[in-house]
């Protein structure tokens, strides 16, 4: 029994880390789902409105998924492409997570995903939450302004019904329902009873997540239906009266999904054009500054957690009207700075002298910043520790085995990644990311058969088949955990970056999400190395009987010549 011990231990060991991963990852996940923002209890109270609206009405389109270099295709979308000869236009920058949820929370707050309070993932309908934060349809509300919606029915759970005084939502997000929510829609745009008016396509988002992504025609094809839609849309409105504002809430990869922080997700067009605005090609802005500028043109107050500022470039101001957007957004940053430094915990007296939102903003960063840095701490010296110690052991007990052994296990890495990024193609984040169930099973498929390779290519190698039974077992339980190891390293990354599970704030999710793949792998790992050393102890099983065969002729072969002897000398006798 003391000969086994270190096996044993190793058997419990990947027991512990099969059982540890799946809690771990489930509670990684969960807590991504369930997290919200700091303000979710206190949000900030709203400023009076800004009044002297610019336009009679704002159409505000967001076109689901529409990447900002399919936008410019003047083949696909010639009337986008056309109304930006009249238009104010620009490119978007948004941030991840780029999911639909918090693309729309941020395109109608004004606030990132971290503080808008919105879903941080795309949830099920019914668990969706209603927004706590105040919004553009709130702000419209609070000022006895008519408000509309026809979209995906998303939007029904998380813009405040109350708010809302006609609406159409479907569950459907192909080009029939983008027909439906347009028709839905022209019966408010002919009747101008509505100050504020929200049209949300979703055929280019079908495109990419059921049609082949924007490498496949039907993605072109999607985009020039909508291209079709808006200008049917344009077509009942008085530009000269009216405004059109046409944005996105994120892009697609290439093999269509989203989510991650891909570039490409990340970037998206912005056309607006009618009554206030200023034509021309303006500089890239934030997604959180579309929110506000849209607060001005319909003359509300700006959203109260919006972090963006007023696009007072594209806009047709007067020198009194910037004077007043001036003086709202310091208003309203430092409000929405004090109540966030409160709610981190951080004193409010850092903040600097009322001067600038801009300032204000950034005071907020620095604050979000600092506590990182003092949590991470701790977290990288550990992190440190974890991955020196197993390492410096290694190199003390370096050897022929141990080099075959850290061959084996980089095989695993090649293998596993090969298959996953060159072969799948898929990128190491969220967008690739088809479902939960999709990501376990490849993940399972895959690392088990990497393992299974590693653990062939050791037992060939290294020939384990011939060695004593406890040898073997050993070579393989030490190929599994020299595989654990070298997974273990973007675990204790992630977990240096963001904790075990998300808190306060939103994760950095590129090492999130390498960090939750690995644990994926780990238990899958642990799983299949505890079937692989039951079946090294199979393998030697034969020869182990064989040799105890061998010994036992030995002596009953000695015994017999032991009794012939005796008989001889007797004979003699």
């Amino acid at each position: 029994m003391k000969a086994n011990k270190w096996i044993l231990i190793g058997i419990i060991a990947c027991l512990i880390t099969t059982a540890g991963g799946y809690f771990w990852a489930t509670g990684m996940m969960d807590s991504l789902y369930a997290f919200r923002s700091p303000l979710h209890n206190n949000p900030p109270v709203p400023g009076q409105a800004l009044g002297n609206p610019l336009t009679h009405r704002l159409v505000y389109i967001i076109v689901d998924a529409l990447r900002d270099d399919t936008s410019r295709k003047t083949e696909v979308m010639p009337f986008l492409n056309e109304l930006r000869s009249q238009a104010a236009w620009t490119t978007v920058h948004s941030r991840t997570p780029s999911y639909s949820d918090p693309g729309w929370t941020a395109l109608m707050t004004g606030a990132w995903p971290d503080l808008n309070d919105g879903p941080v993932m795309n949830m099920p309908y019914e668990d969706t939450p209603t927004w706590t934060q105040d919004n553009l349809f709130s702000a419209a509300h609070r000022y006895g302004l008519k408000t509309a919606v026809s979209g995906y029915d998303w939007w029904q759970k998380l813009i405040p019904q109350a708010d809302v005084e006609a609406s159409f939502y479907t569950k459907g997000e192909d080009q029939e329902a983008d027909r439906r929510v347009v028709d839905a829609a022209l019966p408010w745009l002919k009747s101008g009873d509505f100050a504020l008016v929200l049209i949300h396509l979703d055929q280019v988002d079908y495109a990419g997540h059921h049609e082949g992504g924007a490498r496949d025609p039907r993605w072109d094809a999607a985009a020039k239906r909508t291209d079709d839609l808006l200008r049917e849309i344009a077509s009942n409105l008085d530009l000269k009266r009216d405004t059109l504002l046409i944005v996105s809430d994120h892009g697609q990869i290439d093999r269509g999904g989203h989510g991650g922080q891909e570039k490409v997700t990340l970037v998206e067009p912005l056309v607006m054009a009618g009554a206030g605005v200023r034509p021309g090609k303006y500089p890239d802005i934030q997604q959180v500054d579309i929110a506000p500028t849209a607060a001005v043109l319909v003359g509300t107050n700006l959203p109260a957690t919006a972090q963006g500022r007023v696009q007072t470039a594209m806009l047709e101001l007067s020198t009194e009207q910037q004077a007043r957007i001036t003086a709202a957004q310091l208003s309203q940053k430092t409000t929405l700075s004090g109540d966030y430094l409160k709610a981190i915990g951080s004193p409010v007296n850092i903040l600097p002298a009322p001067g600038s939102s801009e300032a204000l903003v950034q005071a907020m960063n620095n604050a979000e910043a600092g506590r990182l840095r003092r949590e991470r701490l701790p977290r990288f010296a550990l992190a440190i520790v974890l991955a020196v110690l197993p390492a410096s052991l290694l190199i003390w007990k370096r050897g022929r085995t141990i080099a075959w052994l850290a061959a084996a296990a980089l095989l695993y890495l090649a293998l596993f990644n090969g298959r996953y990024a060159l072969l799948a193609g898929r990128s190491y984040s969220l967008s690739s990311v088809e479902s939960p169930d999709d990501i376990i099973l490849f993940t399972a498929v895959t690392a088990a058969a990497a393992l299974i390779f590693a653990w062939l290519a050791t037992t060939i190698l290294l020939r384990t088949y011939k060695m004593a039974q406890r040898q073997s077992v050993e070579i393989t339980l030490g190929l599994v955990f020299f595989i654990l190891y070298l997974l273990a390293l973007p675990v204790l990354w992630s977990f240096a970056m963001n904790g075990a599970l998300v808190t306060w704030t939103l994760p950095d999710l590129a090492s999130m999400f390498i960090g939750f793949l690995s644990i994926l792998q780990c238990m899958v790992v642990a799983a299949v190395g505890l079937i692989l050393t039951g079946v090294a102890a199979l393998i030697c099983l034969p020869r182990r009987e064989q040799r105890a065969g061998k010994k036992g002729s030995g002596s009953q072969a000695t015994k017999q010549s032991g009794i012939r002897e005796e008989g001889e000398v007797r004979s003699e006798k």
